[in-house]
């Protein structure tokens, strides 16, 4: 009842109601914030540490910034949330603020990407058969899961696809441009269980065994220790869950190993695939191929729910 009687007292303000209802439809820093309800900065962080200390809302650090974004176990804000009339006027004009300061955010980022002559959608660069490799994806994944942790999300394209089959997503990428069209998208799409944050994939800052599902989409070919990315995927995933890595098989395509690809690797077969998931403590389950202009291949994996035996020698 202590919990439920704090959660009640936090959301039980103006202020901090807007701020619950503008979280519940993506993340936003403070400053983005402080703009939208125009208020100031020490007033809002005071609300916001309220919200996140009861649980209402979560808090995800990124550099000298943070994101507040409503938290996934936040039912009773949901449904006081649910409560609210959509044509409350002060509510419609905090999502027109909020929509103008998106669409200003993923603008700054575009911009970013053009000036330094970067091209996000790598799989559209190279010909790839987008089509297919959601189908592949999409078809090694069960129809429902819980936690679902996507490495390397670039813009968010992957997460959206699978929103509707997850109850909770998260998107990990060093990117901060690729980041801000990322939550841009996902607020446009009212994906609130989904959210976004900058981490090193060797270095997740998050816990051991909590997600059900971890993917990594053409990511492995710019580790530049695949074995080390593998075993912190293999972390954070729950004993029994499902890893799935789609990158590129091996190709003749020396000019992808430098210029404006960057790719370490020049694609990975089976046997280097399996070599790295063992130690990580993940069973090769299934492979695929995707026809393409370039060789496509999916590796679908377990994470061994007992350590592999040790056979004395």
């Amino acid at each position: 009842m202590d919990d439920l009687l704090a959660q009640l007292r936090a959301a039980a303000e103006p202020t901090r109601l807007r701020l619950l209802a503008l979280c519940a439809r993506g993340a936003w820093c403070v400053s983005e914030l402080v703009s939208i309800l125009g208020q100031s900065q020490p007033r809002l962080s005071r609300h916001l540490k309220l919200l996140v200390e009861a649980g209402l809302l979560q808090r995800t650090p990124e550099g000298s910034n943070a994101w507040f974004q409503l938290a996934a176990e936040a039912d009773l804000a949901r449904q006081v949330l649910a409560r609210l009339p959509e044509e409350d006027p002060l509510l419609a004009a905090d999502r027109r603020v909020a929509a103008r300061l998106a669409a200003e955010r993923a603008r700054a980022a575009s911009e970013s990407f053009r000036r330094h002559g970067a091209d996000w959608d790598e799989m559209r660069a190279l010909g790839l058969p987008g089509a297919a490799i959601e189908a592949a994806l999409l078809g090694a994944l069960p129809e429902r899961v819980g936690r679902l942790l996507d490495i390397g999300c670039g813009t968010g394209g992957l997460l959206e696809r699978l929103a509707p089959r997850i109850e909770e997503g998260v998107g990990v990428d060093a990117s901060r441009d690729m980041l801000a069209l990322a939550r841009t998208r996902l607020a446009e799409r009212g994906l609130s269980h989904v959210s976004v944050r900058q981490a090193d994939m060797y270095r997740l800052p998050l816990p051991d065994a909590v997600f059900d599902a971890v993917t990594l989409q053409m990511v492995l070919h710019y580790a530049e220790d695949p074995a080390a990315a593998l075993a912190e995927a293999a972390r954070v995933l729950k004993p029994g869950g499902t890893l799935l890595i789609l990158d590129l098989a091996p190709h003749g395509r020396a000019e992808l190993l430098g210029g404006a690809f960057a790719h370490r690797w020049p694609g990975f077969d089976d046997a280097g695939i399996a070599g790295w998931l063992g130690p990580a403590g993940c069973v090769p389950a299934r492979t695929a191929s995707i026809d393409g202009p370039m060789p496509v291949r999916l590796w679908v994996a377990e994470r061994r729910t007992q350590p592999a035996s040790v056979s004395n020698v």
